[in-house]
């Protein structure tokens, strides 16, 4: 399958899990809310440009805006991991690795702690933009933390579980044209 169409179908599922199952939960206690469908922006290809990824991240998220009704939440915070991503992966993808190109960001690609850390540090700033924008003001500080912080700690259990089910297979990249 070429990646393009594996990303097509990643689009519309990572959407269609969000919406249809995550979004239907109540949210604990007012206080966790899962998401899930940002991990189609942390496994896209490497090789697509910082403002191609910006820009697919934007219409990502509004996707996921129209089906949830929040005007521009998602896209936000969508857009700035995505515009993110290519910098972090830049401080975080061990040196060897530039020489073995891989398609795309994994615990093979990366080692096991790069990209622990790079899932751990995207999710949490996904999850802290949103919920800043969802509220505008941090007038109960405790509160905005420990929101993000729950929230942070559901969707990173929900990233592991899904990188169990669905092992990703790490291909190497072929340097052709």
């Amino acid at each position: 399958m070429s990646d393009l169409l594996k990303n097509i179908i990643r689009f519309f599922v990572f959407i269609l899990v969000q919406v249809l199952i995550l979004d239907k939960i109540n949210p604990l206690h007012r206080f966790i809310t899962p998401y899930l469908y940002f991990l189609f922006i942390l496994w896209l290809p490497f090789r697509i440009p910082r403002l191609g990824l910006s820009l697919l991240g934007f219409v990502f998220g509004l996707t996921l805006d129209f089906f949830t009704h929040t005007p521009g939440l998602h896209a936000a915070a969508c857009t700035l991991i995505a515009y993110l991503r290519s910098f972090l992966i830049g401080l975080l993808r061990p040196k060897e690795a530039v020489e073995i190109s891989y398609a795309e960001p994994s615990v093979t690609s990366m080692g096991l702690m790069p990209y622990a850390t790079y899932v751990l540090l995207l999710t949490f700033v996904h999850h802290a933009y949103l919920v800043f924008l969802e509220f505008l003001e941090v007038g109960n500080i405790l509160y905005f933390f420990g929101k993000v912080l729950a929230s942070t700690g559901i969707s990173l259990l929900l990233i592991a579980i899904t990188e169990m089910l669905f092992n990703r297979k790490s291909r190497y990249r072929t340097n052709v044209a």
